[in-house]
């Protein structure tokens, strides 16, 4: 499994970050050790209470774990990985919690612990921390026989389509793509030898290159978005300033922008809006489908653990009355009868504590499963709204070439896929519960 860590801080914004993330669908808090709070937020209090006794500013330890897409992993698999890394990173006893996430059928683990000795008072050192989770990473694909990922096997071979967060909230503003956007100016780059060769191909997918204020070389689309290209391409500064000469000899990108408003004409921004709006509204019917299943996920696992709760507490009872009491107490307590009887009883709350994990566990995997099911159709959907956003790019290009006047193909395509998309969506409305299983909470 993939192991991501850090030192950092601010432990109210990782609590938040991991008991309240929206894009989550499922959250569990699993474990909390030597803390005396009972939820998240209190434990990270209490870690940031005693880090002030130090002068260590990171004082946590942050941890995600994962696995596979595809992979069964089970609790004790992700326990047996945690214990692991904390032994080897000089972590063991300290507090620590752990949360699970799900998304998009994909499960995954959250590991904090303080790296704050409560009996010296002072900061646990974790050098060379990233080479040891690597390592122990590449076991677990080996122990597991888990396919590893290129990028282990290969650091050459990593994703070169990878974005950051910034360019991810960029692309969520414009409803792209971001690995489709790095993948066009990247095109734009290789396929071109000189700067009007790049221009041109900029161009044609409806960017213009300019003079950015922090980096010399930027790209703006027709929306007014700025990329850097020498993040986007991979290019290094010199290559760019090779090919493209002098950044002081280019428009700025306030230049830029200014030119885009002047061949956006009030006609060519309601059609851009309009096509960006059908695109948009393609995958709305697997996305209701999603909340439907989220909610009816969350309502069978809630109604799992009433039910283990109730017979637990039943169970308990149970193994308190085999216990005598009174006179007949104490003698077993001189007999040693009792002492068997305890133990009985504690192998039995051992095989009944497991076999709760394992009804869990089986009820989790099983709606991964469904979630998975669901989220290719997802990804379809996503895939064919990038295709009819770089079909949107292209348009909106030729447009502005032409002054904002529509070629007829292009109208008669546009129009052919509104009347497409509102059969569509007719026919793929809602009429009532789309899940005989589905049930309000």
């Amino acid at each position: 499994m993939i192991l991501k860590g850090n030192q950092r801080g601010n432990g109210r914004e990782l609590a938040n970050h991991l008991m309240h993330g929206k894009e989550n669908e499922h959250i569990e808090l699993h474990e909390l050790r030597g803390f005396a709070a009972e939820d998240l937020h209190g434990a990270m209090q209490e870690s940031e209470a005693i880090a002030k006794g130090t002068r260590c500013k990171n004082h946590l330890f942050s941890l995600s774990l994962n696995p596979p897409q595809d992979e069964q992993v089970s609790v004790e698999t992700f326990e047996l990985a945690i214990s692991r890394i904390e032994s080897e990173l000089g972590l063991e006893g300290q507090p620590r919690a752990i949360v699970f996430h799900e998304k998009e059928g994909r499960r995954h683990c959250h590991a904090v612990w303080s790296r704050i000795d409560g009996d010296q008072m002072k900061a646990i050192k974790l050098d060379f921390y990233k080479r040891t989770l690597n390592a122990i990473a590449r076991d677990l694909y080996r122990e597991h026989g888990w396919e590893m990922p290129k990028g282990f096997r290969d650091a050459g071979a990593r994703d070169p389509l990878s974005f950051s967060r910034h360019e991810w909230q960029q692309a969520k503003r414009t409803k792209q793509d971001p690995k489709a956007i790095k993948e066009t100016l990247q095109q734009c780059w290789a396929g071109s030898d000189s700067r009007q060769a790049f221009e041109t191909a900029l161009r044609e997918r409806g960017y213009f290159l300019a003079r950015g204020d922090q980096r010399s070389y930027v790209a703006v689309d027709w929306r007014g978005e700025i990329y850097s290209l020498s993040r986007t391409t991979g290019a290094k500064t010199k290559d760019l300033k090779s090919r493209l000469g002098d950044s002081q000899n280019l428009q700025s990108a306030e230049q830029a922008k200014a030119l885009i408003a002047e061949r956006m004409t009030p006609k060519l921004k309601a059609w851009a809006k309009e096509a960006e709006a059908l695109a948009e509204k393609q995958n709305l019917a697997a996305q209701f489908q999603r909340e439907q299943m989220v909610q009816r996920h969350r309502h069978l696992r809630e109604q799992l653990k009433r039910q283990q709760e109730q017979r637990g507490q039943s169970e308990s009872r149970q193994r308190a009355e085999r216990t005598p009491s009174g006179l007949r107490g104490l003698w077993g307590w001189i007999t040693g009868k009792n002492r068997k009887i305890r133990e009985e009883n504690e192998a039995e709350m051992a095989r009944a504590q497991q076999r709760d994990r394992d009804e869990k566990h089986s009820i989790i995997q099983k709606q991964l499963s469904e979630r998975r099911t669901l989220q290719k159709r997802v990804l379809e959907a996503k895939g064919a709204q990038k295709d009819r956003i770089q079909e949107l790019n292209r348009d909106v290009a030729k447009y502005m070439m032409m002054g904002g006047h529509a070629p007829i193909e292009i109208t008669e395509r546009f129009q052919t896929g509104i009347n497409r998309a509102s059969a569509q969506r007719e026919h793929e409305r809602p009429r009532g519960r789309t899940s005989p299983d589905f049930k309000p909470r």
